[in-house]
């Protein structure tokens, strides 16, 4: 008998006889069996006849063991698991479980495997990422080591738009997709910068909800009649058409007008630039190429018999469309090499928006109807219909087509199927410009409102029409003919001859959620 144990101890007598015939013949026919229970580990303990036979046997069992397969030694084991009794297996899950819980992460640095380690963690996101650094002093070393705050944070600004914008307007994108050099600061100073990022996004989010913003005004002071047509923008510069037949180019940061393009005998009804060139179109019926930087015309297209009314431009490709009822879809090889490669005849009005991508070509008419054609054969493949007047706007992307019409209301389409997906009401008179991202859809209308809609909600069919639309802006003291917007401002123009910057990036303190804005800064500029 074994000596009496302090702790919770349980002695088991068992008398085994003649009812076992399992049983080795040399056992005695009384065994005693001992089970201790605690709280630490399962020991047990079993007594051995004093025969030698036990350690011949266990090595001959070895090296039998030894000589089979490995899927036969596992048959093996489970087989002889299965006859052991619980106290057993709890003590060889002891002998296994530190067995099986490896730390590679600070096994392989020992290897001078550094690199692996850091790349494993690298995938973790900031939540875990943080909870990793807890675990011990050695996943510390390797995420400081690794500069893995870093590479999370490079990680989202190269899928994320709003951390890329973040970057370039608060500069920290120096820091960022740099080597390991002296230059850079250590990892300390992404770990610290990261929840400041989630902060100002938090933050920007909310200014869109609640309508806070900063507003900034260009005065365009047109010559003859007042109007801002169309527009676009880039970090530097904010280039629109007039009524008054010129293209007006705006630094985009002092709000002066840098240069007058003129050339146009009719109102510029819409534009749109890249890198190398601007491409207007008119109610004089022409298409022109200027060169971006020196303002000099490159070529004139005279196609259409009316008002060029919208056009769109991408990798080689330009679509126009007209007060003509007919769309014309373009070659173009350079500035100075643009060919006519076909016409789209079908609408049976005016053809007011066009956009494109590799696959459709999308038009919208005042006959109330949106047609899809195929990019590539130009042959038209199905009608969209719902709207119960013209439409004036639209934007595609993917599958979605956001459009706007004199019904004042905007439709979600689905372009694969042709299905209305939602009926967003809300403007009081004709809805003339729209765009969206992943977030939003913005609209403006001839009630000279601007109206923010939550596109996730409008998408989700479960979503009340009351909670779709999340702001209403309200400056514009005329229509709103054009607008643009990112993650961070919207830039409007109007009939009142303005363009606005409604900034939600850049707010100040005592900036309030509703009505007009008190926070606006007024910049007023004539040239």
């Amino acid at each position: 008998m074994e000596p009496e144990m302090e702790d919770k101890t349980v002695e088991l007598m068992t008398t085994s006889g003649m009812e076992s015939q399992t049983l080795v013949d040399d056992l005695s026919p009384k065994k005693t069996t001992m089970v201790k229970l605690t709280n630490g580990p399962v020991i047990g303990s079993r007594k051995r006849p004093s025969e030698g036979n036990y350690e011949k046997e266990k090595e001959h069992c070895i090296a039998l063991f030894d000589q089979w397969s490995e899927a036969d030694q596992v048959e093996f084991v489970e087989r002889l698991i299965s006859r052991m009794c619980h106290y057993q297996h709890g003590h060889i899950n002891s002998y296994l479980k530190p067995m099986l819980q490896r730390d590679f992460i600070t096994a392989l640095p020992a290897q001078g495997l550094d690199h692996i380690a850091e790349n494993i963690l690298s995938f973790l996101d900031a939540r875990s990422l943080c909870a990793a650094e807890l675990v011990c002093k050695e996943w510390q070393r390797v995420i400081s080591e690794g500069m893995l705050w870093k590479k999370l944070i490079e990680r989202m600004v190269r899928t994320d738009p709003l951390w890329k914008g973040l970057s370039e307007r608060h500069q920290w994108e120096k820091y960022l997709f740099k080597n390991r050099t002296s230059e850079i600061p250590p990892n300390s100073y992404y770990h610290s910068l990261y929840p400041k990022i989630i902060q100002d996004i938090e933050t920007i989010e909310a200014n869109w909800r609640c309508g806070r913003h900063n507003l900034q005004r260009i005065q365009c002071r047109s010559e003859n009649s007042k109007g801002v047509y169309c527009l676009q923008y880039d970090d530097e510069k904010i280039i629109s058409g007039l009524r008054d037949n010129s293209i007006k180019i705006w630094d985009k940061q002092t709000l002066e007008c840098l240069k007058v393009l003129t050339g146009h005998t009719g109102s510029v009804l819409c534009l749109q630039y890249d890198e190398r060139v601007i491409v207007t179109g008119s109610s004089d019926s022409t298409v022109r190429v200027w060169e971006v930087t020196t303002g000099e015309v490159l070529n004139t297209l005279i196609h259409h018999n009316e008002a060029v009314l919208h056009l769109r431009f991408a990798n080689g490709l330009m679509v126009t469309c007209s007060k003509d009822r007919s769309i014309a879809v373009w070659d173009m090889a350079s500035p100075t090499d643009i060919s006519l490669r076909r016409v789209l005849v079908g609408h049976r009005a005016a053809v007011n928006v066009v956009d494109f991508d590799d696959k459709y070509i999308v038009s919208a008419s005042g006959d109330r109807t949106i047609k899809v054609w195929s990019t590539s054969t130009c042959e038209f493949v199905r009608t969209l219909n719902g709207h119960k007047r013209g439409i004036a706007c639209l934007q595609y992307r993917d599958r979605l087509v956001v459009s706007g019409s004199s019904d004042n209301t905007i439709r979600l389409w689905d372009i694969e199927c042709g299905a209305c997906l939602r009926v967003l009401e809300g403007h009081e008179e004709l809805v003339r410009c729209i765009r969206f991202d992943n977030k939003r859809i913005v609209s403006g209308a001839y009630d000279g409102k601007i109206k923010v809609w939550d596109l996730q909600a409008a998408l989700d069919p479960r979503a009340p029409a009351s909670t779709l639309c999340l702001r209403t802006l309200v400056e514009h003291s005329g229509r709103v003919f054009r607008l643009q917007f990112d993650e961070f401002q919207i830039i409007s123009s109007s009939h009142d001859d303005t363009i606005l910057i409604w900034d939600f990036l850049n707010v100040s303190p005592n900036g309030q959620s509703e009505g007009r804005s008190p926070s606006r800064t007024y910049t007023y500029i004539s040239r």
